[in-house]
């Protein structure tokens, strides 16, 4: 098909208008936006995706054209050279060259915005991801390495080990062959001179003769018939000597030595003791030395386990010996004579003496067999001894815990502390009972706990028994039981209003009139009562404080009535008297009582004063009355004293005689006025207590206002504790780290001050209790006494076990608490305390002079720095310090198990100290500090937690001078 000229100038005019309507690269827009003219340039990181490096970019259409090339050139060249001439075959040809160039960069193009799509896409998700930082990258990566490292380090390290395990074990084995070869070179040697001596000894010395043996001598004569008898013995005499020898072979592939136990762990040793084919070949050994004639099996288990034990005990003192006293010693001395005999024996069992050890070598590893077992058998039945004491203590001590619990506390709290003190008795129970059998175990645990339960105060019963009969109205007979909500209710505002009125007294009366009304009351302050029934819930009045000045003033009431008899003054002396005991009993009756009412009426004071004005009064009457309803007003307790006196009453007798009747009369009405208000106190405890901490708060709070009081010393004392608690966590962690032990809480450093102030030498001085504490002074007072005694008699007890080289575990408690009872009246107010002490000690144990002498001066000594109350003897020092420490451990322990787990490691702990004849007194001490902790918080913890921001507040600067002066105190100690 041929074109004309028109047609080719049209279809090149086609072709031009398509060149110029497709875009050149550079050109190109890929947004959907491009009819509207407008170019978008793509984000920072996907033109670095593109555009990063320039010599990847690739070149412009211009340059790689195949337009460009030598073949498109000629082509065009020719073409136009032979423009005419041309075929139109030409023309189609480069038409359908040019339409598939277009078509491959039209679809190269739509591949280039597809890939830029999914670059967007890739670019989205990017973003909208969770980035991980450069930082966590290479902390990652540095991560890895760390690790990949270490795991190479780990793997070389186990590998070197592995390579010195083997050369340690060849090193041995080779050893042990060495070892192995030269025994049986030297016992070859020994045979063959064993032998040569036997035939020396056998033939002796030939006479000279010629040196040619005579001619009948070349014809040995026959040697003789054995009987079957002699044969079998022989068979029989060389088969137990090769069995001998096994034993002996095999003993010695044990390898057991001194010195291969000494470089094994303890651990490893202990279970290859207890190996079965060690223990069978053991057996074996020590029956070829007559070690085993009982045929018993346990008994000769028992005996081989124990000849074992002197490979364990030459081997690892440190672990088999608790201590290291003079019967350890004495131990392993016999240990040693018992191996050095038995392997000097086992060296000579050789084949020409049969592997049959001689009578001598035999004896000697018997005796010394003997006296190891003796030893042996002394030091267990001691060691285990004291064991067996210190975990019956703790078990005791948990049912001590368990009974002061059980009845004071919530439910909840109650089961909590009941399940930790049944675990930890269970605990002990086993180990008791496998050290001291569970007949003697149960014995034992039974006679401490009723010793335990004996040994404290019965508590005085709350019922009839110490219920005055007043509080029955004899005309209707209703008990009080009926009224027991109201009468807490009166008992508690009747013991408020008296307090009130003794804290507003100096307004309305003088001050003597209110220190003679305290003189002859034995009622203390309302705010000391409820504190008393806070720490002690059977708290009970005591009138011991005030009853010897009580008795003298009515003594001396007594005296001048008999004198007012004597000048004529009889009526006045008798309506007063009359008109003082009325009133006394009427304080024991409600208003409206028959017994009141009886009372009142029958000693009314004008009534007495007409019949003494008379002359119709008389005594013995009035006794009689005052003997018909004494015992109607008592408790029943006091029924024997009121019968007494009732009988004595009854009886007449001269002037002398009733002014003694009266005087016994006022003692005894002042006792029921005792009675009475501790009956009162005992219905008024339930709400006394409820409200004890808030009118604690009240009463501190008005005496802050009013500036009776300050927080100074509280503030000093506090910070004492603080300084001390945190020198105590600097010396635990130098550095400082951040440990929740070093940073010390409220509580503990509460604690911390508490014990300070409590586990001192006394006296208690002023300027060291601070004001939350004041109501506690004579209970902090008795705590300091009595951590001295303890102190002062473990001290001496101690040096008591180290002279005569007893075990400082073992519990001496007959002469502990007969020293406790000498002590109780102080330490050198009678000169012959020493004396006493050292008698109490020698009746108990004998002790050589030297011994006595020696102990009797340190006794002194120590006795002597007790009354001065500075304690400068080391042991004496070491032994308070310790005690503080044991008692702070207690003290501190925040929740019910921690408490449980340090009372029942308590005993041991004591027991280690050197203290363990104190387990009870201790926990007393523990048990009151915490009462008196947990009160004294209750009521004073939000002054605490002012003074604890205020020490915090300090700033910076007083913490580092704080620290560091700690830090200076603790390294110059």
């Amino acid at each position: 098909m041929s074109l004309t000229d028109s047609e080719l100038e049209m279809v090149s005019l086609h072709l031009q208008r398509e060149n110029d309507d497709i875009p050149e690269e550079p050109d190109m827009i890929l947004s959907d936006d491009a009819g509207n003219g407008q170019s978008f340039a793509p984000p920072p990181r996907i033109a670095a995706r593109f555009y990063r490096y320039a010599n990847n970019r690739r070149k412009s259409s211009a340059a790689s054209s195949r337009r460009n090339s030598l073949s498109s050139t000629h082509s065009h060249t020719s073409s136009r050279s032979f423009r005419n001439n041309a075929c139109q075959s030409h023309h189609i040809a480069q038409h359908l060259r040019r339409t598939s160039i277009l078509e491959s960069r039209k679809a190269r193009l739509a591949d280039r915005a597809a890939h830029a799509e999914q670059v967007r896409l890739r670019a989205a998700l990017a973003k909208a991801a969770p980035r991980i930082s450069n930082c966590e990258e290479r902390a990652l990566a540095a991560q890895q390495a760390r690790e990949r490292h270490l795991a190479q380090v780990a793997a070389s390290c186990a590998e070197e080990v592995r390579r010195a395990k083997k050369v340690a074990e060849d090193m041995k084995e080779r050893k042990a062959a060495d070892e192995r070869r030269y025994r049986l070179e030297m016992e070859e040697k020994l045979a063959d001179a064993e032998k040569r001596r036997l035939e020396y000894k056998r033939n002796p010395r030939r006479p000279r003769t010629a040196s040619s043996p005579p001619a009948d001598a070349k014809n040995p004569l026959a040697r003789p018939t054995v009987s079957s008898e002699d044969a079998a013995k022989r068979i029989q005499s060389a088969w137990r000597a090769r069995a001998r020898k096994n034993i002996v072979d095999a003993w010695f592939e044990l390898g057991l030595s001194i010195e291969e136990i000494r470089d094994t762990s303890f651990e490893d040793i202990t279970a290859l003791l207890a190996a079965e084919n060690l223990l069978k070949t053991t057996e074996k050994i020590m029956t070829l030395f007559v070690l085993l004639p009982d045929q018993d099996p346990a008994s000769r288990n028992t005996t081989v386990r124990t000849f074992l034990s002197t490979y364990l005990i030459l081997g690892h003192p440190a672990h088999v010996f608790s201590r290291d006293g003079a019967q350890e010693q004495d131990l392993i001395n016999k240990a040693k004579d018992l191996i050095i005999s038995f392997e000097s024996a086992l060296g000579k069992l050789t084949t020409f003496n049969y592997y049959t050890p001689s009578p001598t070598r035999t004896e000697t590893v018997l005796l010394a067999h003997s006296a190891f077992v003796a030893a042996f058998n002394d030091w267990k039945a001691r060691d285990s001894s004291a064991l067996v004491e210190t975990m019956v203590a703790s078990f005791v001590s948990l049912d001590t815990i368990w009974q002061s619990v059980k009845d004071e506390t919530v439910d909840e709290v109650a089961n909590e502390y009941r399940n930790g003190i049944r675990d930890n008795q269970a605990i002990l129970l086993s180990k008791i009972k496998k050290l001291a059998g569970p007949d003697k175990a149960l014995t034992l645990i039974r006679k401490a706990i009723r010793e335990s339960r004996r040994s404290k105060p019965k508590k005085r019963p709350a019922g009839e028994t110490v219920r005055p009969r007043v509080a029955i109205d004899s005309a209707s007979g209703s008990p009080i039981e009926a009224e027991s909500a109201a009468m807490q209710a009166e008992a508690a505002s009747e013991l408020a209003a008296s307090g009130a009125e003794g804290r507003h007294g100096p307004a309305t009366q003088g001050h003597q009139a209110q220190s003679l009304s305290k003189v002859f009351t034995s009622v203390p302050e309302n705010r000391i009562l409820v504190h008393e029934l806070s720490i002690d819930k059977e708290y009970r009045i005591d009138a011991s404080p005030t009853a010897d000045l009580r008795d003298a003033l009515n003594r001396e009431l007594c005296d001048a009535m008999r004198r007012g008899f004597q000048d004529g003054d009889s009526t006045n002396w008798t309506v007063a008297m009359a008109e003082n005991i009325r009133g006394k009993l009427l304080r024991l009756l409600k208003a409206g009582n028959s017994m009141h009412t009886l009372i009142s009426e029958t000693l009314d004071p004008e009534l007495i004063a007409k019949q003494c004005n008379q002359g119709l009064f008389s005594y013995g009457k009035f006794f009689g009355f005052i003997a018909s309803i004494l015992p109607k007003l008592c408790a029943p307790f006091r029924d024997g004293q009121v019968q007494a006196l009732a009988d004595e009453l009854q009886d007449e007798g001269e002037l002398s005689e009733m002014i003694e009747k009266l005087f016994r009369l006022l003692h005894i009405i002042d006792l029921l006025s005792l009675d009475y208000s501790n009956f009162l106190l005992m219905n008024a405890a339930p709400t006394l207590i409820k409200e004890a901490a808030g009118y604690e708060q009240r009463i501190f709070t008005q005496d802050l206002e009013e500036g009776k009081i300050t927080l100074d010393r509280a503030r000093r004392w506090w910070r004492s504790a603080a300084v001390n608690i945190h020198t105590e966590a600097d010396r635990r962690d130098p550095w400082n780290q951040p440990n929740a032990i070093n940073r010390p809480t409220v509580h503990k450093i509460y604690a911390r001050g508490l014990v300070d102030l409590a586990i001192s030498t006394p006296p208690l001085r002023d300027s060291e209790l601070p004001e939350t504490l004041e109501l506690d002074r004579a209970r902090i007072s008795r705590i300091r006494e009595d951590a001295l005694r303890i102190t002062t008699i473990g001290g001496i007890l101690l040096t008591a076990k180290n002279l005569l080289k007893r075990d400082v575990r073992s519990q001496w408690k007959t002469e502990a608490n007969r020293m406790w009872d000498v002590l109780k009246d102080g330490y050198l107010k009678d000169p012959a305390t020493p004396l006493k002490i050292s008698s109490l000690l020698e009746s108990s144990h004998n002790m050589p002079p030297s011994t006595r002498a020696q102990l009797s001066s340190t006794i002194s000594r120590l006795l002597t720095q007790a009354e001065s109350g500075k304690l400068s003897d080391p042991v004496l020092k070491v032994l308070f310090q310790r005690l503080k420490t044991h008692i702070f451990n207690r003290v501190s322990a925040s929740s019910s198990g921690e408490r449980v787990k340090a009372a029942s490691t308590a005993t041991e702990g004591l027991a280690t100290t050197g203290l363990p004849e104190f387990v009870s007194q201790v926990a007393d001490i523990c048990e009151q500090l915490g009462k008196v902790s947990e009160v004294d918080r209750k009521a004073h913890g939000k002054w605490y937690e002012e003074i604890a921001e205020e020490m915090e507040g300090l700033g910076m600067e007083g913490e580092e001078l704080t620290r560091s002066s700690s830090l200076e105190s603790g390294s110059s100690s």
